[in-house]
């Protein structure tokens, strides 16, 4: 056997000789980032050898100087000598992504007001079938002396009006030593079906006023959970963390692929329940003083991949054509059979997929963005992990994918992360120095960039001058902040180490750059292709949702400068946040919105761009700053020009 010494980790582990050096990291459960699942593409699991012999080669991604440092790419070494690494604080713009965050009340208001409204709007109806009643039974004696479970069933039917209950093993075992200890007065939770009652909870005493159900959105960069009161339905709390799945790749391809791996199913249906989603319920659970015995409803949205992992389903046929799913609604769930931290009898409902890239984070957006009832045409652009599109109204809604990668959430950006504290989300450059002026998520120290800074970032290099229309930098530029390494590839600093007192400079290479344009040219001939597959063109558009983890930052004049967006009026944009929550949400508390839900899987129809005819040529166009055909982009023509 071989030592592993993790110095910045204060671990000392043994593994095998010739063991992936990635592999030993996540199996000591020390977070690191690698987007590309350990393919050597990526170039962000760099950690620093500090003492004994390694079998590693020198890639692009690793700089001559930082080589002769002892710096290596942990996917691409194998270790076969007792060794010591230290695994740079850099990197802890991905650890910190996986650290819990807390609610924000105002957010928590918008979720509540936007599904309020669409109840109202609708005219739903804003009830469960989920109850909760407070009885009191007479206490046996040796005239009355039926069993517990017939006590309790005679005084259901002859008090409540039920003639029928169930329940399952579980309950049965609680059922004598709280009846005596609460002298026969308890409070049930029960769902009901007609006249029959299905009772998921019993407590001592009376209880009434505790009935919480949770929403969740699994995103595949973070996840969210949000407690419900299902009473008032008031959003007592949400927190969010990142999805503890992305150590094994940042998109679902690299997933998909890992899952077939020895083990890798179990790893990843672990990553999400047992290290993601488990730690956040009991992250409320605790700040909020409730048993976890009184949270009874749950409903979960995720792309398909996800919503497969999130069940522990094998994947890897989604990435193979003809790309089937394994499945687009999920059998009847109890919180037991996803080894949730709720009730073992509550009840969890996945929103239903549309097709292998367009799952139930988009039904439920789409619930909750209201178009399947809309007079107007609307174009809903979810600018995660993923990239997926709906165009429609009440009369059809047409959806598709996009091969967009991670880049919206800061994958595959060397310097990319998700929007959350220490994060550039707003960039501007002067003109004349090149000198950025940085927005910072939380007034801290910047760690990386995400998503709406990267755009900021590219529209104003491509205003100043610093790159072309392709996202090359151009050559003739002599700043401090444009640089080129050995490969000639060119890269801006965004922040210099001695600014913020960081350990390395914040940099965008041009790799970066070429990525995002390909991620912004997947969406925007993703649309277009859309709505040409109709007849129409974005002319047509009267209302243009942008939802995902992009972030409230999104500035919608550079998105339509660079190309991600169409040259429409600005008046039609507008950003609607987590869409997907918040259709979740919408199940939670409403029976008919449940349904609504199924309704919209049902009927939305899918368009499988791969093998659509003029999508590849749109693709191509649409990689360049804002189009090769600038003609579609009049404004940023003139704008150029000037």
């Amino acid at each position: 056997m071989i030592k592993v010494i993790f110095k910045s980790h204060n671990k000392e582990v043994y593994c095998n000789k010739g063991d992936n050096l990635l592999e030993v990291l996540r199996n000591t459960d020390i977070f690191i980032d690698a987007p590309c699942g350990g393919n050597v593409s990526c170039g962000k699991c760099k950690v620093k050898l500090l003492k004994g012999n390694v079998d590693s080669e020198k890639t692009i991604h690793i700089k001559d100087e930082e080589w002769e440092q002892g710096y290596i790419l942990a996917c691409s070494t194998k270790v076969i000598d007792n060794i010591e690494i230290e695994v740079p604080s850099k990197l802890s713009s991905s650890m910190h992504g996986m650290k819990i965050e807390g609610s924000d009340k105002k957010k928590d208001k918008e979720i509540f007001d936007r599904a309020k409204n669409i109840i109202e709007t609708h005219n739903l109806d804003f009830k469960t079938n989920i109850e909760k009643t407070y009885i009191e039974m007479e206490e046996p004696n040796l005239d009355d002396n039926i069993s517990d479970v017939d006590r309790l069933e005679r005084h259901v039917r002859n008090h409540l009006g039920f003639s029928e209950i169930d329940f399952k093993l579980d309950l049965l075992r609680k059922i004598p030593v709280v009846f005596r200890e609460s002298d026969f007065k308890v409070t049930i939770t029960y769902v009901k079906k007609k006249n029959k009652i299905t009772i998921i909870n019993i407590e001592k005493g009376n209880t009434q006023n505790q009935l919480y159900g949770v929403a969740i959105d699994i995103g595949t960069t973070s996840v969210v959970v949000c407690l419900v009161d299902l009473y008032t339905k008031e959003v007592i709390d949400k927190a969010s963390s990142g999805n503890a799945q992305i150590k094994y790749g940042a998109d679902v391809i690299n997933r998909i692929i890992y899952s077939t791996k020895k083990n890798g199913l179990e790893e990843l249906n672990k990553a999400i329940i047992d290290e993601t989603i488990n730690p956040l319920l009991e992250s409320i659970y605790i700040k909020n003083n409730i048993s976890k015995d009184n949270v009874v409803s749950l409903v979960v949205a995720g792309n398909t991949t996800m919503s497969s992992l999130f069940l522990g389903v094998y994947t890897d046929y989604l990435r193979q054509e003809p790309y089937i799913p394994p499945f687009l609604k999920s059998p009847r769930l109890m919180g037991e059979d996803v080894r949730l931290n709720i009730n073992h009898s509550a009840y969890v409902y996945l929103a239903p997929s549309v097709a292998s890239y367009v799952g139930g984070d988009i039904t439920a957006g789409v619930l909750s963005a209201g178009i399947w009832s809309s007079e107007e045409n609307v174009l809903f652009i979810d600018l995660g992990t993923n990239g997926e599109i709906v165009f429609g109204n009440k009369d059809y809604m047409m959806s598709c994918a996009c091969s967009a990668g991670p880049a919206f959430e800061g994958g595959g950006i060397s310097c990319g992360m998700r929007a959350s504290n220490g994060a550039i989300d707003k960039v501007s450059i002067d003109k004349y120095t090149l000198k950025p002026n940085l927005s910072i998520i939380g007034e801290c120290e910047p760690i990386g960039i995400c998503g709406s800074g990267i755009i900021d970032l590219i529209c104003q290099m491509l205003l100043k001058g610093v790159i072309d229309r392709r996202g090359k930098i151009h050559r003739d530029i002599n700043n401090e902040r444009i640089r080129f390494n050995e490969h000639e590839i060119g890269e801006y600093v965004l922040a210099f180490k001695e600014e913020y007192n960081l350990e390395n400079d914040i940099t965008v290479t041009e790799v970066d750059i070429d990525n995002f344009i390909r991620a912004k040219g997947a969406i925007y001939s993703g649309a277009a292709t859309l709505i040409e597959s109709l007849g129409m063109d974005f002319s047509v558009i009267d209302k243009v949702y942008i939802a995902g983890g992009i972030g409230n930052n999104l500035n919608i004049e550079n998105s339509i400068l660079i190309g991600l967006l169409p040259d429409i009026e600005r008046e039609k944009f507008e950003y609607i946040g987590n869409s997907s929550l918040v259709g979740s949400y919408l199940a939670l508390i409403s029976k008919d919105a449940k349904k609504k839900l199924i309704e919209i899987g049902d009927e939305m129809t899918y368009v499988e761009l791969s093998v659509y005819p003029t999508y590849m040529d749109e693709f191509i166009s649409a990689c360049f700053l804002p189009h090769t055909n600038i003609e579609q982009f009049p404004s940023v023509k003139k704008l150029l020009e000037d």
